[in-house]
């Protein structure tokens, strides 16, 4: 019956049951004078709250407060060509922005741009302020928010960067003595030599020495600038390593001086006195492949296109012609020249665009279409046209 009439006990652990300040299982009869759990724990005293709280994380998103955001960089800074897109931008969408007083007073009301973006009434005192009708012509007001630092006019010096002596050159209009490599080298054939001037360490070397009895009448260097191919009185075309001033290379089938040259990939084309162009492989010891007769008077002026597909060929006939290698015939015959046609260059960026310069009695650059055979301009230069160069 003791048993029975014994009350209800919690069972928990002692220390939890000291926490909660509760009477541990047989404390006796003064738990029932004992006051409730929940009195006990409403008089415990609070501890005091620290000076300085701390700062939990979740278990998914940890605390950010020791990182250093702002060293990652995650937004670029804007541009200054940003910023002068938003500029031209915004002045072709809502027009120019009226111009500020010059005097100081007291700052204007802002107030909204002075042009409507959606437009549903066409205003005629007006120009038109749309960029899809002004086809990428900027309004009269946006030529301030267009301007950027342009760079200066290139200046051409009046007087020469460098002399060079050179003794014994022959004073002939139809050779051609001088010519520049790849490698920033200039060969000049002087008499009966040929001379090397570096313009990186303005160093000079003497390559080649014909002997008494022959001369230089001309010199053109390969596309990469490692040989140099030598026109000499006696019809014969060398060829040279500068690399170690020595000859691999000789090469005949004029009749008289070679006084022009031309380097394709691999084929090296000759001109001369003798109204005759040769074609060498320079891969091959049997190195003529095919001639070209087609001038009636001396070749002076050969030059390949760049896909090394047509040869064009300037004579002191007048006389401008194009060739392949598929024929032995010209396939244009141009004769607007009236002077001997030396200056030849072919277009880098054009197929098919050639120009082409006349002597003392023309003195005009002709430009023209190869497809057709059209003149395309003329320009008059008030001189003889003695080299032509293409501008890559």
């Amino acid at each position: 019956m003791a048993a029975a009439d014994a009350k209800p006990r919690l069972n928990v652990p002692p220390s939890m049951a000291a926490a909660l300040r509760l009477d541990p299982v047989g404390a006796g009869a003064g738990a029932s004078s004992s006051p409730s759990p929940s009195r006990r724990l409403a008089e415990t005293p609070k501890t005091p709250s620290p000076s300085k709280t701390t700062t939990y994380s979740d278990r998914f998103i940890p605390c950010r407060s020791s990182s250093r955001l702002h060293n990652f960089a995650l937004l670029d800074s804007p541009s200054k060509d940003d910023t002068t897109y938003s500029r031209l931008l915004r002045a072709e969408l809502f027009g120019p922005d009226s111009p500020r007083p010059a005097t100081p007073g007291p700052a204007p009301a802002p107030a909204s741009p002075n042009t409507n973006l959606f437009r549903f009434k066409k205003d005629h005192s007006s120009a038109a302020t749309s960029p899809f009708a002004a086809q990428h012509d900027c309004t009269a007001g946006s030529g301030e928010t267009t301007a950027s630092p342009q760079k200066p006019p290139r200046k051409v010096p009046k007087t020469p960067h460098k002399v060079l002596d050179a003794p014994s050159l022959q004073d002939d209009f139809y050779l051609n003595l001088v010519d520049w490599s790849s490698q920033n080298m200039l060969a000049v054939g002087l008499g009966t030599c040929v001379y090397l001037w570096s313009a990186s360490n303005s160093k000079v070397t003497k390559l080649c020495d014909l002997g008494p009895r022959d001369s230089v009448c001309a010199v053109h260097w390969s596309r990469e600038g490692s040989y140099l191919a030598i026109g000499t009185g006696l019809g014969d075309v060398q060829i040279w390593d500068s690399s170690r001033c020595k000859r691999i290379r000789n090469m005949g089938g004029h009749q008289t001086r070679t006084g022009v040259l031309a380097w394709s990939s691999c084929i090296l084309s000759s001109g001369s006195r003798d109204k005759n162009i040769l074609q060498h492989d320079i891969r091959v010891p049997r190195d003529y492949v095919s001639m070209f007769s087609g001038h009636r008077s001396e070749v002076c002026g050969l030059k390949w296109s760049h896909d090394d597909r047509e040869l064009a060929s300037g004579g002191n006939d007048n006389q401008l012609l194009v060739w392949n290698q598929r024929s032995q015939q010209p396939v244009l015959r141009l004769t607007e020249h009236t002077a001997a046609v030396k200056a030849i260059a072919w277009s880098p960026h054009q197929q098919g665009l050639l120009a082409s310069g006349g002597g003392t009695a023309d003195r005009c650059i002709r430009f023209w279409n190869t497809a057709n055979g059209n003149v395309l301009n003329s320009i008059d230069t008030g001189s003889q046209a003695s080299r032509g160069s293409e501008c890559e």
